[in-house]
């Protein structure tokens, strides 16, 4: 039997945004942290890299601001990148003060800074290459001692509740129906405050570095609810995945190249500095592109990523994780080039939000990769996103508590009605339309995109959101079925604002509009007046 649950504060995604922003609440609050699945299954728990920060002497915070710029293609909001920026050493120093252990220099109580793709200096606190691990490990350990905290597995959003959706005036957010795995039931959540902090959607595309859980879950659910989103288009693929049969979304650390590794051919020729004169050490953009371009060019399968020229000992030392894994996959990089490809990474667009996290919806905050503040641009800048999960998650933490006393706890919310649905008997469906949505995506709005590939995958999105919602008001949920239904609207998302942007631009890149246009502007779409 399904239940109904009351909540000060339902957060929607337990990665390092949600935990983050459930941690800088009060201990007087009821918080409900919401999990797919087990907790670690999001994608913090895999980032390998660190965040930037300005956190060294010879750094500003005008340096880290402009590479941020630059990156992002002439599209960031630079008070969102100055916002971020300005915070980043209060958002380490709370990260610091939790118990993450950031690596130090030998022999130092000084951090060890690392340097990435993009930036002018060596600004990435890490812990050695599983830097996600340790601050997702420690944060999760944190919220367990808190009483307050409620940390819910296997619980999958399944929408939004508003006042609108009661066929009450106003609009503001009340809580989610949320499907309870352990129970089968679809429960009630209701909340004076519910935030968004799903991640992103890379899921979309057939080849990812993210875990199974990105399909934009918090995106769609917003949408339907009337909230604008932003500049979807935009979709990073890392440059260099681990390409092994067996290795499925193991990415290789941006900081290899950052300490030297170089990117060949098979034949041992390096390609990158005919792309730019940056070389390895260029935007992901650009080096996505220019590997795409070998591999196509070539008929290649993957190029080669070589730090064999380091010494064993500092390679084993710095990347103890991609040593460790590549060596189960039979590649000793102390002696080898490592095999890699492209891969779906990161969303830069997303939910729009303001300084406090702040959707168009009254009391639904979207936080981390789920939302569209403006930093990334049209592309994002390595590392700026675990810092934007914790600079944002905080501000909006801030901005709830100042609310508190002037906003009750919703009441009389309906249960789910599930009397005309029956159980399934052809999840094949399913399954089916999922590994159709993602090949085509991959072949039709990738690294490369045209207006013809654009518009077969728009007639392709919409016969089969037309399959995905007829099953969906059939058959019970699942969540194949709420995470089919989120992916495919979020896709259709992204193949309209890549048709609205008639330019190349960051992560864009259109055969059919090579050049740029002079005048930047974001793409942003209005529920009700492109989609229904």
């Amino acid at each position: 039997m399904s239940q109904h649950h009351q909540y000060d504060v339902l957060v929607i995604g337990s990665g390092a945004a949600g935990l983050s922003l459930a941690l800088n609440l009060p201990e007087s609050l009821r918080i409900a942290v919401l999990s797919k699945g087990e907790l670690a299954n999001g994608s913090t728990y895999w980032a390998q890299g660190g965040v930037a920060a300005v956190l060294d002497e010879s750094d500003t915070t005008q340096s880290h601001v402009e590479d941020t710029l630059v990156a992002g293609g002439g599209l960031c909001r630079e008070e969102a990148v100055r916002f971020t920026v300005e915070n980043s050493r209060e958002a380490i120093q709370w990260l610091i003060d939790q118990g993450v252990p950031f690596t130090r220099e030998d022999g130092s109580e000084l951090f060890h800074l690392t340097r990435e793709g993009g930036h002018s200096h060596r600004r990435i606190i890490h812990a050695a290459d599983a830097t996600g691990a340790a601050i997702f490990n420690t944060l999760l350990e944190r919220a367990r001692q808190h009483t307050n905290i409620e940390l819910l597995e296997q619980h999958v959003a399944v929408d939004l509740i508003g006042r609108r959706r009661l066929g009450e005036s106003g609009k503001r957010c009340l809580g989610a129906y949320v499907l309870n795995r352990n129970s089968g039931e679809v429960d009630t959540f209701a909340a004076r405050f519910v935030v968004l902090a799903t991640g992103g959607a890379a899921k979309v595309y057939l080849y990812t570095s993210n875990s199974d859980g990105a399909c934009g879950d918090g995106i769609a659910m917003a949408w339907r609810a009337g909230c604008r989103v932003g500049n979807l288009e935009f979709n990073q693929f890392h440059p260099t995945c681990l390409y092994h049969p067996q290795a499925k979304n193991f990415l290789i650390t941006e900081a290899v190249r950052g300490e030297g590794g170089l990117l060949k051919l098979p034949n041992g020729e390096r390609f990158m500095p005919r792309f730019d004169e940056r070389g390895e050490l260029a935007p992901r953009d650009i080096v996505a592109r220019a590997i795409d371009h070998e591999m196509k060019r070539l008929g290649i399968d993957c190029v080669y990523l070589d730090i064999s020229h380091k010494p064993a000992d500092f390679i084993k030392s710095h990347f103890p994780t991609v040593y460790e894994r590549c060596l189960g996959f039979g590649i000793d990089i102390t002696r080898q080039p490592i095999p890699v490809v492209p891969a779906a990474h990161y969303t830069c667009g997303g939910v729009l939000t303001d300084q406090h996290g702040r959707t168009d919806m009254p009391g639904l905050y979207a936080i981390g990769e789920t939302s569209f503040t403006g930093l990334h641009g049209a592309n994002r800048l390595a590392s700026n996103s675990l810092l934007e999960c914790f600079v944002y998650a905080r501000s909006a933490a801030a901005d709830i508590l100042a609310q508190l006393e002037q906003i009750a706890m919703p009441s009389n919310l309906p249960a789910w009605d599930a009397s005309q649905v029956t159980d399934s008997d052809e999840d094949v469906i399913i399954a089916h339309n999922w590994d159709e949505l993602r090949r085509f995506m991959w072949d039709y709005v990738g690294i490369v995109r045209t207006n013809k590939r654009l518009q077969r995958a728009q007639h392709r999105v919409r016969l089969l959101q037309s399959e995905i919602d007829e099953f969906y008001s059939n058959y019970r949920v699942s969540r194949d079925l709420i995470e089919l239904r989120n992916l495919a609207l979020v896709a259709e998302l992204m193949i309209e604002s890549a048709l609205r942007r008639k330019e190349s631009r960051g992560l864009h890149y259109t055969l059919d509009y090579p050049g740029q246009l002079q005048r930047a502007e974001d793409t942003i779409l209005q529920p009700g007046t492109y989609y229904g």
